[in-house]
């Protein structure tokens, strides 16, 4: 009794600052969509493009600051049109490596060149927006950009929930799902919006650098840990609001540790967790000549078909 009233004074005495609420209420948001998101880009083999978008967040800020506007502008602006453009270069509107590569090293030119601008042409005052932009600044979001984040946030997790059916046919079997009359490319050019979006709001609360840790670590976890592609979604979602709320819990226990690494870190751990309980799986399996169940990471067509 005395440890969970412990645990309820530690909770409120979090809760009753400001900052760390609004932390709480963006990081929920942010997290859940990154949880979401991040399933399907696992399941289609494109964590590379989430790795292109978070160099392409990072540039875009930088351009919106060397000119004046809010980052936020460029965050957006440049990652839903870089990911939109990826899906329709790419084939099948799946990005594929020439194209990802291709941005990658043209984004980082660029990341260069507007940060040079920009540290030339600030002050002081705000020549530290930069590094916010690398490792994110969670704890610095006011409550109406708080507010927004979680809106944000809400809206890629109800796409992602509208689509969510037809995305798994078309990410499993492709060419079954186009016969079917599945409108693969559209669908693969609107998840890669959807992932420009998430890949924009994330860079706020965990950086450019650390985003593609949050997007694909939880997601790699669930599908460790179920074949279910539903209940992989849901764990997906669970896992990566746990690793922000651990994380965020564990940055205010100890000041010296950056929020943006105590969320990658325990969602780091979360899957090497999910990754050594597949292994002594697989060991025991081999022991009793039996097959596993849970840890292919892939959903089969007629599961898909029958979820």
């Amino acid at each position: 009794m005395s440890t969970l009233v412990a645990m309820a004074g530690s909770i409120t005495s979090i809760l009753s600052h400001p900052f760390l609420r609004h932390a709480f209420l963006a990081g929920t948001g942010i997290a859940a969509s990154c949880g979401l998101v991040g399933y399907f880009v696992v399941l289609r083999g494109q964590v590379f493009t989430g790795d292109a978008l978070s160099h392409v967040a990072f540039t875009g800020a930088l351009a919106a600051l060397a000119a004046g506007f809010d980052l936020r502008l460029g965050l957006f602006g440049a990652t839903v049109a870089v990911a939109v453009g990826m899906g329709v270069l790419g084939r099948s509107g799946r990005a594929d490596d020439v194209v990802i590569g291709s941005v990658f090293a043209w984004m980082l030119g660029l990341g260069v060149l507007f940060l040079s601008i920009y540290t030339a042409g600030s002050s002081g005052s705000n020549g530290t927006a930069g590094v916010s932009v690398l490792f994110g600044s969670i704890l610095g979001l006011s409550g109406g950009a708080a507010r927004i984040a979680a809106a944000i946030g809400g809206a890629v997790c109800a796409g992602i929930v509208l689509v969510a059916r037809p995305l798994l046919f078309a990410s499993v079997d492709e060419g079954i799902a186009a016969a079917a009359g599945v409108p693969v490319r559209a669908l693969g050019v609107g998840f890669l919006a959807l992932v420009g979006v998430t890949a924009a709001e994330t860079t706020q609360a965990v950086g450019a650098l650390l985003l593609l840790g949050l997007l694909a670590a939880p997601a790699a976890a669930a599908h460790r840990l179920t074949d279910h592609p539903y209940r992989g979604l849901a764990l997906s979602a669970a896992l990566a609001v746990l690793a922000m709320w651990a994380g965020l819990t564990l940055s205010y226990v100890f000041p010296a540790t950056p929020p943006s690494f105590a969320v990658v870190a325990v969602a780091t751990v979360i899957y090497a967790a999910a990754a050594g309980r597949g292994t002594v799986l697989r060991g025991l399996a081999r022991r009793g000549g039996r097959n596993p169940s849970g840890d292919n990471g892939s959903p089969r067509a007629e599961e898909v078909e029958h979820a």
